[in-house]
Parts: C-alpha cells; sequence; structure tokens
C-alpha cells in the first residue's frame, strides 16, 4: 500500500508538470516524512552531494560535450557520408546507425545516460534532415542507449559482481554475446519495419562501385581513429573511463580544427548545450539518490523480495517473479540501487535454485535496461524528453517495439544460457 500510495503522488505530479527531478524529490521526501523516523531534509542533502560529487560521474558532461562538438561541426555530417554507400542496400539504411553508434559509444562510457544522449545528439538531427522516421529513430536511441551498461565495461556489472562475490573479469566477459545479440535483434526489427513502410525510408541512393565506397568512407577516418584510440586505451589499462572522454573532446575539437569547421560559436554553443544536458541529467540523477533513498528506509524492495522468496517457486517460476519485481521496481529506481537493495535476499534464491551467478548478472543488467525505458521513471525516456522536447510518454510509446526485442533477448538467454556463460568458460574456464 505504501508503495501504491508514492507511485500514485509520482504519477499525479508528472501528469501536473512538475520538473521530473522535484517529482522525484518530492515523492522521496513524502516518504520519509510520513513513513520513516528519519530527517528528511538531511538525506536529502546527502543523497543530492553523493550522487553528483562522483569521479566517475565526470565522464557524462565530457562525453555530451564531444557528442556536441560532433553535432555543431562537419564531422556528424562526414560520419553519415561515410556509412551511407555501405548501408544502402540494407532495409532501413541510415536507421542502423543508431543502433551501431550506441553499441560502439556504450563500450566506451559505461552509462546509459551518457551513451543515449551522446548519439542522440549526433543522428537524431542528421536521421531527421535526411527524411527518416522520428518515431522510430525515437524508440530505437531510447533503448539501444541502455547498451552502455551490458557491453563492458560497466558500472552496473562492477556493483552486481561486488554484491554477489563474483568474478568481475567473467561477468563483463559475459556481457558481450547478449550485448551483440540485443543488436542484432534491435536491427532486426529496424529492417523488418523498413520492409513494411518502405514509403516512410527515403529512396536508395545509386549504386556504387567498392572503390567509391572506399572513396566516401575516407570521411569516416577521423572519427573512427578517434574512438578506436579511446577503445585501445580503456582496453589496455592506460585510461580511466572519465579520462577516455577526456581524451575524446580533445580529439573531436582537434578533428573539427583541422577540418576548419570549428568556430567560436560552435565551440561556446557546444559547451552550453553539454552544460545544459548535464545538469538536467545530474539533476534527475540527484533526485533518483534522494528516492532510492526512501525506498531504503521503507524496506519496499527487500519486502518484494522476501514476499517471493516465501512462495518457494520452481527455479523457472522463480525467474518469472523476479521479473515482475525488478519490473516494478524498475519504475522508481535505478538499476544500481535494485541490485545493492535486493541481492541479500535475492542471491541466496538464486544460487538454490541452480543458477549461475554470472549468468544471473547479465539476466538482471537486461531488467536494468528495461527499467532505463519504463516510465514512469524511466531515465533514458527523459534525457530524450529533455532533446526533443516530446512528452516522455510518446518516446515510451515509440520504444515498445524495442522494449519488446528485450524481453525477446532475457527468454532467449534464460532458454540458451550459453549465450552469457560460453565466452568466460572459453577464456577463463570453466568454473565447475
Amino acid at each position: 500500500m505504501m508503495g501504491a500510495l508514492l507511485l500514485g503522488i509520482m504519477l499525479l505530479l508528472l501528469a501536473g508538470g512538475v520538473w521530473i527531478a522535484m517529482t522525484l524529490a518530492i515523492v522521496g521526501w513524502v516518504g520519509q516524512a510520513f513513513f520513516t523516523n528519519t530527517l528528511p531534509g538531511k538525506n536529502l542533502f546527502s543523497a543530492f552531494w553523493e550522487s553528483n560529487a562522483s569521479w566517475e560521474l565526470a565522464a557524462l558532461p565530457l562525453f555530451i560535450w564531444m557528442g556536441e562538438i560532433l553535432f555543431r561541426t562537419k564531422l556528424s555530417e562526414e560520419m553519415f557520408e561515410g556509412l551511407r554507400p555501405w548501408l544502402n542496400r540494407v532495409p532501413g539504411r541510415l536507421m542502423h546507425t543508431t543502433i551501431l553508434g550506441c553499441g560502439v559509444f556504450g563500450s566506451v562510457s559505461g552509462s546509459s545516460a551518457a551513451t543515449c544522449a551522446t548519439i542522440a545528439k549526433v543522428a537524431l538531427p542528421e536521421l531527421k534532415r535526411r527524411g527518416y522516421n522520428e518515431k522510430l529513430a525515437i524508440g530505437s536511441l531510447a533503448t539501444a542507449g541502455t547498451l552502455g551498461i551490458l557491453i563492458p565495461p560497466s558500472i552496473t556489472m562492477v556493483v552486481y559482481a561486488v554484491a554477489a562475490d563474483a568474478s568481475i573479469i567473467r561477468i563483463f566477459l559475459a556481457g558481450f554475446l547478449p550485448g551483440f545479440l540485443l543488436m542484432l535483434l534491435f536491427s532486426g526489427y529496424i529492417g523488418w519495419w523498413s520492409l513494411r513502410h518502405p514509403d516512410q525510408v527515403p529512396p536508395a541512393d545509386p549504386p556504387t562501385t567498392f572503390m567509391q565506397k572506399i572513396r566516401l568512407s575516407g570521411n569516416l577516418i577521423p572519427c573512427a581513429l578517434l574512438i578506436v584510440f579511446i577503445v585501445w586505451v580503456l582496453v589496455a589499462g592506460w585510461a580511466t573511463a572519465t579520462e577516455c572522454a577526456a581524451f575524446g573532446v580533445l580529439g573531436s575539437l582537434a578533428i573539427a580544427a583541422w577540418g576548419r569547421s570549428l568556430t567560436w560559436k560552435n565551440f561556446k554553443d557546444g559547451i552550453m548545450g553539454a552544460t545544459r544536458t548535464s545538469c538536467m541529467i545530474m539533476f534527475i540523477l540527484a533526485g533518483a539518490a534522494f528516492l532510492t533513498k526512501t525506498m531504503a528506509f521503507t524496506g519496499i524492495p527487500r519486502e518484494l523480495a522476501e514476499w517471493v522468496d516465501s512462495m518457494h517457486l520452481s527455479p523457472y517460476a522463480l525467474i518469472g517473479a523476479l521479473v515482475l519485481v525488478y519490473l516494478v521496481l524498475g519504475t522508481a529506481l535505478d538499476g544500481i540501487s535494485m541490485i545493492v537493495l535486493t541481492s541479500a535476499v535475492v542471491l541466496p534464491m538464486i544460487q538454490k535454485a541452480g543458477f549461475d551467478l554470472v549468468w544471473f548478472g547479465i539476466f538482471i543488467v537486461l531488467l536494468v535496461e528495461i527499467a532505463e525505458v519504463t516510465p514512469p521513471v524511466g531515465f533514458n525516456l527523459f534525457v530524450l524528453q529533455n532533446m526533443t522536447g516530446k512528452d516522455s510518454n510518446v518516446i515510451a510509446k515509440a520504444a515498445i517495439p524495442f522494449f519488446f526485442c528485450l524481453v525477446l533477448c532475457i527468454v532467449l538467454i534464460t532458454l540458451f544460457p550459453g549465450i552469457v556463460t560460453s565466452l568466460p568458460d572459453l577464456v577463463m574456464g570453466s568454473e565447475k
């Protein structure tokens, strides 16, 4: 009843047009003031400070600034021109760049919000200018942006590994194949939709020879080298994700200056755009952190997990029940909080049912991805709402087909757990 009441207040405030971050903070305040013996004011201050005073979070505004530079100079246009001849005959054509961009960028940033905001800033204006369906582009970005927490490195994976006392490297390796599978599912839907709606896809360009494609691909070289360099220094352990973000900003500025597309105006506009987007995301993060404290004090996540445990379900019935529990929690909590607040109860249940903890880590990360696009507190919905000016419910509706791709991926890894465990076992040997 407590959870239903707080959810009702949240929906009422959002429907009334209250700022998202303020809504989260108000609901958290009501929960602590009326249902706990804590001091909401003190916890509000600590939640706002702790959620934003983070070295890892410094990567967020830097990656967003990198996206602003690519968007405001000719670099994003050159990237699309380089990809155009290679995707010309693929159903959906340049629409697939949203999936490819989120997959590559997600492997660098490790953040769903940074991936969604950066690729949206680059891709949406170009796709809209070229006549692609805006609804499909927004839906694909909302869900493909979540690849930032599935394709390693991922902060969410690290938190789970610590909570489960599992190997971080194993869980990182386990994320690759499901990440590629999810990209294929997203691209497969885009291709199917494009074949069903050929009138809403720009016509194909005249055929080009292989040498013409190579010449046009020269536009890709500067940005491709930048991305390869960022991934390389991250994988080699020479730089953290935050330092990689700084390299990305410096590299994009250097490439834009070399191409003579960097001016004082777009430099200033890029900084202001990155500042606005970063402040919006951090304000929402702060509100969500305060609401998370409220959930912890009220004990709602733990009560839900203990309620499932009390039913003594069969292994697959347990998985189905946990899916429902995490979907409910995902309407009000961020992924890391979902893991931290429920792991003490859920992990022993999973081990007792005979499931591999590495497999369950990927399973729960996929559920966290779904939470990122689940109203009313789907974080990627908020990011795109700010960037497009469209209502979060409109964005959520556009993301529904890709939401089912996420569900299908969960079903596939449940039926075929080798999708998750085969790569860690191949590289590091089986734990059994």
